[in-house]
């Protein structure tokens, strides 16, 4: 569905190409021009080039500084005096805290109670005061803006206002300067930030190129909030992309997207484990759920997309506890890993013999689970449930055949 056309650009917007442009010239030395690197294997499957903007590869591992910077610097010197604070899962935490400390500036910064710890210890190191509070990112910016209130110091929204969008504008800007044949740009969406400030910056300059959208589908509020014409909550929302993972858009950036970005869509938890898997072992990327959501809309739908396309890494902070849950995820949803029960003989050497068939076709066991005392199972027999890692489908199958083969009768 498209939700704007070039044709609306010269009505009034909160941000214009030449606050990107101011934005650009203030991060000259401060924010990274991050790497555009090709990807084979999704060029292929699209039918076209397909680049990656690495912006998981910019201070603080995401585009949050140079928002975050640009708002900050714009203070006025009394508000700087006052201090700043700011409420963030994680990305938008860094980016102002490095900011801050970058300009002098005291900074407290809310994180929900479950952000992950590297997210909170970087955010710490980085020179801000943290407090926890809130299971969502909702909650913790209502403790944010009460603090403020309370102190004066000045609120730091991670997506909510002009000078934040201006500054994630710059990644476009530089998209159209290292990839000028670019037909369609892809990137997540949470509040609308990056989304609305890309998407003033490309369609100003070429407003012939497509921008999409990706959102996760258990924290979706971009969808309904334009079908109703403007920003509507959504409950309880729920995606492992802690990144986007936003209850309801924000005023300033819904008005942008709803005029420019020509798509908005949505990717399952299955999605995006199997395209940060891609990132990771193809592209040698580390990247968060909420920065592989373009790579999973790629994935789904490669047919969808004309290119050259720039599919924007948003962000590389993930929790390493989070990767190697998400990493077996999307292992097992690709076949890598295979689970067979079968029964045996209770006998010595058994499983000895049952580990040399896995053997012969080059499974990895991972986990055994050998049972004797289940009233199920006759008086010689042993239960035996297994945990395999594979080389995907069709070594799941001939694991299965090999088994069959040596006279197994696998139950599950």
């Amino acid at each position: 569905m498209s939700y704007g056309t070039a044709d609306s650009l010269h009505s009034l917007r909160p941000v214009t190409l030449d606050d990107v442009r101011g934005a650009q010239k203030m991060l000259t030395g401060v924010a990274r021009v991050t790497a555009m690197e090709g990807s084979r294997h999704l060029s292929q499957l699209v039918g076209a080039p397909v680049h990656f903007k690495c912006e998981n590869l910019q201070r603080t591992g995401s585009f949050k500084l140079r928002g975050a910077y640009v708002r900050i610097a714009g203070l006025l010197p009394e508000e700087r005096a006052a201090g700043v604070v700011a409420a963030s899962a994680g990305n938008h935490a860094q980016g102002v805290a490095l900011a801050s400390s970058l300009l002098g500036v005291r900074s407290t910064v809310f994180m929900p109670k479950g952000a992950p710890l590297p997210k909170i210890s970087a955010t710490r190191e980085y020179g801000a005061e943290v407090r926890l509070h809130g299971q969502v990112v909702d909650e913790t910016l209502a403790a944010a803006q009460e603090h403020a209130e309370r102190t004066g110091a000045v609120f730091i929204h991670p997506f909510d206002h002009p000078d934040i969008i201006a500054g994630q504008g710059t990644v476009g800007l530089e998209i159209l300067e290292q990839c000028p044949e670019v037909r369609t740009i892809v990137l997540g969406i949470g509040g609308g930030g990056l989304a609305a400030g890309v998407a003033v910056a490309v369609k100003s300059l070429r407003p012939d190129v497509r921008i999409v959208g990706v959102q996760a589908a258990g924290a979706a509020a971009y969808p309904p909030s334009l079908a109703a014409g403007r920003p509507v909550s959504i409950e309880n929302p729920a995606t492992m992309a802690d990144g986007m993972k936003v209850g309801r858009p924000g005023d300033v950036p819904f008005e942008i997207v709803g005029e420019l970005v020509d798509e908005v869509r949505t990717v399952t938890e299955d999605e995006l484990s199997a395209a940060l898997l891609l990132s990771l072992e193809r592209a040698k990327l580390v990247v968060e759920p909420a920065g592989a959501s373009p790579v999973a809309a790629l994935l789904s739908d490669p047919g969808a997309f004309e290119g050259p396309v720039v599919a924007v890494l948003s962000g590389g902070n993930v929790d390493p506890v989070l990767l190697q849950r998400v990493l077996r995820h999307g292992m097992a949803a690709q076949g890598r890993y295979l689970a067979v029960r079968l029964r045996l003989t209770d006998r010595p050497g058994a499983l000895a013999t049952l580990l040399g068939v896995l053997s012969v076709v080059d499974a990895n066991v991972l986990d055994v689970s050998h049972v004797r005392t289940d009233p199920r199972l006759g008086l010689t027999e042993a239960e035996v449930e297994l945990h395999l890692e594979t080389k995907g489908p069709e070594h799941c199958a001939e694991v299965g055949q090999a088994l069959r083969n040596a006279g197994y009768t696998v139950t599950d």
